[in-house]
């Protein structure tokens, strides 16, 4: 198994790979739907950016210093959540959700923001990754999918996530 260094090693890798994508399009092409109920190729990013400082960083803080407001349980993982873990990756499948305000991302306002949250979030990553050593696996906060998952879990879900993503990204750039 990865330590959490590597995973971080990991992620900067493939988070500055999407740093580099972003240099062959314009903020015109980040926003071309080529598909109605597809996103575009800035939404996605949106939705990386979001997920890893609105949910899944936040669920790491959560987990690392429990207090009374949190949603901090003990809450196994699923079936779905242990074989994710267990093979290291999400399977290679489009993960489709219907189009809802409250799941669509927005479209990007600029390239620049995009960039932005993408060093904002390797940042964040270098910070939190000292203290999963010490974290007690025993604090989860659950996901929808994958049920409780520890601090440590929900650090490596977000580079197997950014990952995942890298599939949507090639099938998108097919359209510009």
């Amino acid at each position: 198994m990865t330590t959490t260094k590597e995973v971080l090693q990991q992620f900067e890798e493939t988070a500055t790979h999407y740093i580099h994508e972003l240099d062959q399009f314009s903020l015109d092409q980040l926003k071309h739907k080529a598909i109605n109920n597809e996103w575009s190729i800035g939404q996605m990013f949106q939705h990386l950016v979001n997920s890893a400082l609105y949910m899944q960083l936040r669920n790491v803080e959560q987990c690392l210093v429990p207090g009374p407001d949190l949603q901090v349980t003990s809450e196994e993982k699923t079936e779905a959540g242990a074989a994710v873990f267990a093979q290291g990756s999400f399977p290679p499948i489009r993960i489709q959700v219907p189009p809802s305000p409250l799941y669509t991302p927005e479209q990007p306002e600029s390239k620049e923001q995009l960039i932005q949250g993408l060093h904002t979030i390797i940042q964040r990553m270098k910070e939190v990754e000292p203290a999963l050593e010490r974290a007690s696996k025993q604090n989860t906060v659950s996901h929808p999918s994958f049920g409780g998952l520890c601090a440590e879990e929900w650090f490596r879900l977000i580079e197997m996530h950014y990952r995942h993503h890298l599939l949507q990204l090639d099938r998108l750039k097919q359209y510009t």
